[in-house]
């Protein structure tokens, strides 16, 4: 028959790990979550970038329509108003809610824009992130003809 001091030394090698499994899973628990919140964040952010270059190719298209009206009409070629066009840009940029830049060619055939925006962050504001700078590029270059582009 075993004796009380057996008994008790069995008892205690069973018991040491008590509350192994509860420190496991709070540990699993937290590293799980953060790397959910980085797959949210991260599409998140590359959503917003999509958007952003969305727009901006959408404000070199509206800067686009804004071409010099006195070489258009003598035929000599197609070029766009430089003022006009950032113009044109601004104003797309301002009804998107962006805030970004226009630039003209030297020979104003061709448009760039660059919009600047931030993601506003879901589980990294936890972390002390609480947006992401998000950049958009977009551009536009200006071509004319009827049978094929000059």
């Amino acid at each position: 028959m075993p004796t009380l001091h057996t008994w008790w030394q069995s008892k205690s090698r069973f018991h040491g790990d008590r509350g192994g499994i509860a420190v496991y899973t709070a540990v699993v628990t937290v590293a799980l979550l953060a790397i959910i919140g980085l797959a949210i964040d991260g599409g998140g952010k590359l959503r917003a970038t999509e958007r952003a270059d969305a727009v901006a190719m959408e404000a070199a298209r509206a800067a686009g329509q804004a071409i010099d009206p006195a070489a258009a009409i003598t035929g000599a070629t197609v070029r766009a108003d430089p003022a006009a066009a950032r113009a044109a840009a601004q104003a797309y940029l301002s009804r998107a809610g962006t805030q970004g830049s226009a630039t003209v060619s030297a020979d104003g055939t061709l448009l760039t824009i660059t919009v600047h925006d931030s993601y506003p962050t879901k589980f990294l504001a936890i972390a002390g992130i609480g947006s992401m700078d998000v950049t958009g590029h977009g551009s536009a270059r200006l071509l004319y003809g009827t049978t094929q582009p000059q």
